[in-house]
């Protein structure tokens, strides 16, 4: 037996002295515990606060990139609305200035007269131009939908094929910006 009790002793001493390293070693792994912990909830908050400055900042570029654009559409449009502004004016008027073309084609008898008409129609005609208004070169050009409007065919010798014969009407542009195109023929 006293073996038996020598080995029960070593055991309860080894035993022992396990307890007692494992309450040390318990006691400090919670002070261990907590720095790591620590120091994951510092890494934590880090990453968060990265995360949540580079959101900010991401929304901060997006609303200066929209403020951006609102400026440059704004002052486009502010530059079409001066542009355009005198557009409808400038498309009545155009009834009197072809009026006033077909008048100056029919001959008349006072001299005086027609030259006075003449001068009137070169006055508004430079008005208009100042204006921003320039007409539409069609006779003899390539016909072009954008800028013709083809209300007859015809076959002539003098010009070629797709090319513009005649203008029934003038057509033209306001501040490059077609306001009333070109009445024509064109050839076969």
């Amino acid at each position: 037996m006293s073996n038996k009790e020598d080995k029960t002793t070593e055991r309860d001493i080894k035993e022992e002295a396990l307890k007692e390293e494992k309450g040390t070693e318990e006691t400090e792994k919670p002070e261990e515990k907590e720095t790591k912990e620590e120091e994951t909830e510092e890494a934590e908050e880090k990453q968060k606060q990265s995360e949540e400055d580079e959101a900010l900042n991401t929304k901060y570029l997006r609303l200066m990139a929209d403020f951006q654009n609102y400026k440059r559409r704004a002052e486009k449009e502010k530059g079409d609305t001066f542009a355009y502004a005198n557009e409808k004016l400038v498309s009545q008027l155009l009834d009197v200035v072809d009026s006033f073309e077909r008048a100056l084609q029919h001959d008349c008898t006072d001299e005086g007269y027609a030259e006075g008409m003449e001068m009137i129609f070169k006055q508004l005609t430079g008005v208009l131009e100042k204006a921003g208004l320039e007409e539409i070169k069609a006779l003899g050009e390539d016909f072009d939908p954008n800028f013709h409007n083809a209300v007859m065919m015809e076959d002539n010798d003098q010009y070629d094929s797709g090319k513009v014969t005649e203008v029934m009407q003038k057509g033209y542009t306001l501040n490059s910006k077609v306001i009333r195109p070109s009445m024509v023929k064109v050839n076969n």
